[in-house]
């Protein structure tokens, strides 16, 4: 794999249940969302309702496990909900899933499948390699707030991903920066899926798997390089 990914210590000590696969993929083709892509929102959505047979997103043992690392970084998870759950949460509700663009529907259709919080990263517009760490609340974290970019700052002890040029994301995996996001331009593309104890690692392989499949099937020809799960506690 091309991009660097590393995890800081304290976040180890934190958090040493956590497990991440990365797919990099190159010669994408993304563009707007489909009736394909839509379908396979809608189809997480059922596979999700199945999953929880009633239950609130946040009862699941799995989003359990990130509410009790969210607060073990002073981040209240009722307010700021890991990106998985967010996402049930809209996907259960009358409004439904959001549709973003093609690749971003593909890797939030397999979030809401698998409950698992899966984010996107434009490798072309990462500097340096990616870094998981606790913050000391100087890094810059450039956002936009009324259609103006703003540069915020997140709060000290704050888990957060960077690059050399500051923060990509904020809270773990709550709010990603725009800087970084996949547009309808991107043509390379870092997939990231984190996981926590009790998810059993194989799950998480074979919703990487899934992911990998359906970028091969919407982007004829791409590149693709999927790792195995990485465990903080045995990298």
């Amino acid at each position: 794999m091309d991009l660097k990914l590393t995890v800081s210590d304290d976040v180890r000590v934190l958090a040493p249940g956590f497990t991440y696969v990365a797919i990099e993929a190159h010669d994408l083709v993304n563009g707007p969302s489909t009736e394909a892509s839509s379908a396979l929102l809608d189809d997480a959505a059922r596979r999700l309702a199945v999953r929880l047979a009633g239950r609130a997103p946040h009862e699941d043992p799995h989003m359990a496990a990130w509410r009790e690392v969210y607060a073990g970084f002073g981040s209240k998870p009722s307010r700021t909900r890991n990106s998985a759950e967010a996402l049930a949460k809209r996907a259960l509700s009358e409004a439904g899933l959001p549709r973003i663009n093609l690749l971003v529907d593909l890797y939030n259709a397999i979030s809401v499948a698998h409950l698992v919080p899966v984010g996107g990263e434009d490798t072309d517009r990462i500097q340096g390699g990616m870094r998981l760490l606790r913050a000391t609340g100087d890094e810059d974290f450039v956002t936009v707030a009324g259609g103006e970019e703003t540069v915020e700052h997140p709060d000290a002890g704050e888990v957060v991903w960077c690059d050399e040029a500051g923060v990509t994301c904020r809270r773990w995996n709550w709010r990603q920066g725009p800087r970084t996001r996949l547009t309808e331009e991107t043509t390379s593309g870092l997939f990231l899926l984190e996981t926590l104890a009790p998810m059993p690692v194989a799950e998480a392989e074979a919703a990487g798997a899934e992911l990998a499949e359906l970028l091969e099937k919407f982007s004829p020809g791409a590149r693709i390089e999927a790792g195995a799960a990485v465990s903080v506690s045995q990298a």
